[in-house]
């Protein structure tokens, strides 16, 4: 059978919008019932890593299981600990 895709988009273009929805659902009921085969060179399973990157993931951490409500000090315990502010209480103490 010759498919003639100019000729379906054609049609599809002259169907109402209703019947273009229709059609995409119909188009993606049969995309699940006949799966395409996965290409040969994905036979392998992905690395962690390779999955992580195709979903686009940035970054994670392991946290304390409470952080959500306890961020605020847990943030200025940090951000004290990281940066020395004696110095600067030093400063704005003498002008």
């Amino acid at each position: 059978m010759l498919i003639k895709f100019e000729e379906i988009s054609r049609d599809i273009d002259t169907l109402p919008e209703e019947a273009q929805i229709l059609l995409l659902d119909f188009i993606q009921l049969l995309k699940k019932r006949y799966p395409q085969p996965e290409p040969e060179n994905h036979s392998q399973e992905k690395s962690l890593y390779e999955k992580f990157d195709e979903i686009g993931l940035i970054g994670c951490c392991s946290v304390d299981e409470n952080l959500s409500t306890t961020y605020k000090e847990v943030l200025s315990n940090t951000l004290d600990n990281k940066y020395d502010h004696r110095l600067y209480r030093i400063l704005v103490s003498y002008y």
